[in-house]
């Protein structure tokens, strides 16, 4: 059955989800990406949570999560992962991050590195990329002038392929992204300007699994030559997939996380 629940952290609140197997079944957590909130990974908890307890949870800014009071960084969206984790008692778990969740992920794993026995890392990279801070603040000034709608229709072109944004997933990529707060997607994006977690990569020590859409642009080449320096890693890609391959195509992508979860 599932429990919904918001957690008390500094500077706001978690809106967290937790479909349990069972008390004595390994823990995933899920970590969704920019402007999307914990219904990205439905496809996911379905196919996963008779097997594991599984624990989503909105990012600050997005979903039903509050934007933070102070301004934002990855420091503070990792330490919230720890503080879900405290709070349910969780002492390990295997973390699965898209997008922003890839740093969430790297600075949570920096912190408490015991608390995880596996990483998923999915279209998402370590550091803001050398044009980054200009990109973002291209995109905080188009919300800002056309709205976070118009940004939406923009993004969903962006990063589905053309039969699935034309499908009913197209529609509801559009109106997932809809929702997310003006001031959350502001101080996402800044936090995204300027962050690196790349001398993390090479201390994972435990199994990583990286997986890109195949149509993410220059993203599966971006991860295979960032993340191949994490010893015990597989690195794969999901056809006819762009930005976001576990829901754009859950099936092809649930088969990679399943047998690398087992």
């Amino acid at each position: 059955m599932a429990k919904e629940f918001c957690l008390d952290v500094e500077g706001g609140n978690l809106f967290c989800k937790i479909e349990k197997a069972g008390d004595n079944a390994p823990w995933v957590i899920f970590s969704n990406s920019f402007v999307t909130d914990m219904s990205i990974w439905n496809a996911q908890a379905l196919a996963l949570s008779k097997r594991y307890n599984v624990l989503r949870y909105d990012q600050r800014g997005h979903g039903k999560s509050t934007y933070s009071t102070d301004p934002l960084n990855f420091d503070m969206l990792g330490d919230d992962v720890l503080a879900v984790l405290d709070y349910l008692s969780i002492q390990e778990c295997t973390f699965v991050g898209l997008s922003m969740g890839v740093p969430t992920g790297l600075r949570a794993y920096q912190q408490e590195p015991d608390r995880f026995e596996k990483l998923v890392f999915v279209d998402g990279m370590a550091r803001t990329a050398p044009t980054g801070a200009a990109a973002w603040q291209e995109r905080i000034d188009f919300v800002k002038d056309k709205g976070i709608k118009e940004f939406a229709n923009v993004t969903a072109d962006r990063w589905l392929q053309e039969d699935t944004r034309k499908s009913d997933k197209g529609k509801i990529l559009t109106n997932m992204m809809s929702t997310t707060s003006v001031d959350g997607f502001i101080q996402c994006a800044r936090a995204l300007q300027s962050y690196d977690y790349a001398d993390i990569v090479p201390t994972i020590n435990i199994p990583l699994l990286a997986i890109a859409g195949a149509k993410d642009g220059a993203m599966p080449a971006a991860m295979q030559k960032t993340f191949s320096a994490v010893a015990n890693v597989q690195i794969k890609t999901i056809d006819n997939a762009g930005h976001i391959p576990n829901f754009e195509r859950p099936d092809a992508f649930n088969a990679v996380l399943n047998k690398f979860l087992e």
